[in-house]
């Protein structure tokens, strides 16, 4: 039986933790991420790691699988240490943290590791993470040191 794609949606700051922790140790191409100005949204293709599947089971491969996270009734996005220019640099996905601002609205940073950020000011959280297609093979699984 094939497994059923992930959908999330995310409404508040607890479904923007559940969503982070789905995306812990994604990666990104620079030249996947895109600021529809116009239409008030942020999209991201990640290549997820499926942590889900790993537990499940001893015996399961490493996979990934393409994901579209999308913000939507963004005010504004602004970033630190990406270089825009890079469409080839690869980011590594670390967390997702939300505050809400002076002015009712929501902050929801996006971190990378390296101290790479992209911070979204959003009048509302409206998050989804929606799996593309089939996952693939990976020999690699992330690895976490221990402090």
């Amino acid at each position: 039986m094939q497994p059923k794609n992930l959908k999330l949606i995310a409404k508040t700051e607890e479904d923007i933790r559940v969503v982070s922790a789905y995306l812990q140790d994604s990666i990104v191409s620079v030249a996947d991420i895109a600021n529809l100005k116009k239409n008030k949204i942020f999209l991201m293709q990640l290549n997820r790691f499926t942590w889900e599947d790993v537990a499940k089971g001893l015996f399961r491969k490493n996979k990934r699988i393409r994901t579209i996270l999308k913000f939507e009734n963004v005010l504004t996005v602004d970033s630190r240490n990406i270089n825009q220019l890079k469409k080839d640099e690869f980011l590594d996905f670390l967390a997702i943290e939300t505050k809400i601002t002076l002015d009712n609205n929501y902050e929801m940073k996006i971190i990378f590791a390296g101290d790479s950020i992209i911070r979204i000011v959003s009048e509302v959280i409206e998050v989804t993470l929606d799996d593309q297609g089939e996952a693939w093979d990976t020999k690699n699984k992330p690895k976490h040191e221990l402090l």
